[in-house]
């Protein structure tokens, strides 16, 4: 009972899944959400299986009365939460004239960004009643790079990196600490589902590309340091100024891999 209770959206899989993985190990109390229930429990039983403590709760956070209900249930089991890891997110990437309006644009925005804050306005009364508690969310190296055929999933990132500097400055005087993880490329479902040979294999690098567990020891730093943000790898930090100094670089780089085409399409993906 001496760690506090970790609520982790998205925890199914990914990045979500390994974080839990990890956090179960070093004895915080786990609340998952997802909406796929049967891997959820799956991971649960894992963890318990290796003396961790841990608990499924179905939902999908685009809808706000099911965020409600898990958020409810959660405190029904466990009482306050004391970490929330916002994780769950998705992708649609494709050109902006071919997505569809509700399944690509609308759906992405739900979860991305709408179910990002639905959810930490729920757990946050209760930290601001215990005068602490940490809020760190999963965003994107897209939320400082936006590469096409990202347009609205940058959106979304771009989005949460706002809501979630402005949420900081709110309650960095309440014991509250807001951090974000800005991870590059990972090898997820996201990538398997969402990726083409064009993109995934010419213009990431492997010596780039992430693995979940390098997230979730991201993650795990990031609760033991409190910082405001992490981005990894490190070389992403190159993309970021070069991006701010040289955007017009920038263009000229992603006009050689980016091209319309039999092979410029990229189909639905979950991000983590």
């Amino acid at each position: 009972m001496s760690k506090p209770v970790v609520l982790i959206t998205g925890a199914s899989s990914g990045i979500g899944a390994e974080t839990a993985r990890l956090l179960g190990r070093r004895g915080f109390r786990l609340a998952l959400t997802a909406r796929r229930i049967e891997r959820l429990k799956a991971l649960v039983e894992e963890i318990r299986s290796e003396g961790g403590t841990a608990s499924s709760f179905q939902a999908d956070i685009s809808k706000l009365p099911q965020v409600k209900d898990m958020v409810h249930q959660v405190g029904e089991k466990y009482g306050n939460i004391g970490i929330l890891i916002n994780n769950a997110g998705m992708g649609r990437l494709q050109w902006l004239d071919e997505l569809d309006p509700l399944r690509d644009i609308s759906y992405q925005i739900a979860v991305n960004l709408t179910g990002t804050i639905h959810v930490t306005r729920l757990v946050l009364p209760t930290m601001l009643d215990c005068g602490q508690g940490q809020i760190i969310t999963v965003s994107s190296a897209a939320a400082w790079v936006a590469p096409p055929t990202y347009s609205i999933y940058t959106a979304s990132k771009f989005g949460v990196k706002g809501f979630s500097e402005s949420l900081r400055r709110e309650v960095q005087n309440q014991g509250i600490h807001v951090g974000m993880i800005y991870p590059g490329p990972v090898a997820t479902e996201f990538d398997q589902h969402a990726g083409v040979s064009w993109e995934t294999e010419k213009t990431t690098p492997s010596w780039m590309l992430l693995e979940a567990e390098d997230v979730a020891q991201a993650i795990y730093r990031l609760i033991k340091t409190k910082k405001r943000r992490i981005i990894l790898p490190w070389p992403i930090w190159v993309a970021v100024w070069g991006n701010m100094l040289f955007p017009r670089l920038g263009d000229w780089v992603f006009s050689r891999f980016f091209k319309r085409g039999e092979d410029s399409s990229m189909i639905w993906g979950e991000r983590r």
